[in-house]
């Protein structure tokens, strides 16, 4: 039962995100097995896995705080930091890699002035990097804001990610 004892230091008593992640650690029982799932449930509450929510995780699922960072580091779709409104994900893997991942990476760089792993100062924009998506007949390719789009020239791609913060549905 989640109690102000067991919150994390400044954690808003009233705030519902501690309320979504209670109940899903209840969900599966607060068992250890179920960390992955419980700290998914973490950072669709708060955007990112701060300290305090890796603790509460820890505490409520009865495994070491060492143990909840492994994991959160080791798995590219958990972020230690905010994120911006939007996300783009270039695939690095061999073939997108080949195919001119690089470029893109290069290309966000001069027009957003974000690098990888980095989000930009206004906080519009988030790029990460992934090993493999597993659609090396697409490459190169990218996950902005959760769709998958391949096959995408460095112009291709800026355009497309300008249209994704105008609100636009981009043309594939």
């Amino acid at each position: 039962m989640q109690t102000e004892a067991n919150k994390p230091a400044g954690a808003p008593p009233n705030d519902p995100r501690w309320k979504l992640l209670d109940a899903a650690m209840r969900r599966n029982g607060r068992k250890q097995n179920a960390l992955i799932e419980s700290l998914h449930a973490a950072q669709e509450a708060f955007g990112f896995l701060d300290e305090d929510s890796m603790r509460y995780v820890a505490a409520n699922l009865r495994v070491p705080l060492s143990k909840v960072y492994g994991v959160a580091t080791f798995y590219h779709f958990f972020t230690l930091k905010p994120q911006g409104e939007h996300s783009c994900v270039v695939c690095t893997g061999t073939a997108c890699y080949i195919k001119g991942a690089p470029n893109l990476l290069a290309s966000l760089e001069e027009h957003f002035g974000v690098t990888a792993g980095e989000t930009s100062k206004d906080g519009k924009l988030s790029v990460l990097t992934a090993r493999c998506f597993g659609c090396c007949g697409l490459a190169p390719a990218v996950v902005i804001d959760g769709d998958v789009s391949g096959k995408l020239t460095s112009a291709g791609l800026v355009e497309k990610i300008h249209e994704c913060m105008k609100g636009e549905v981009a043309v594939p």
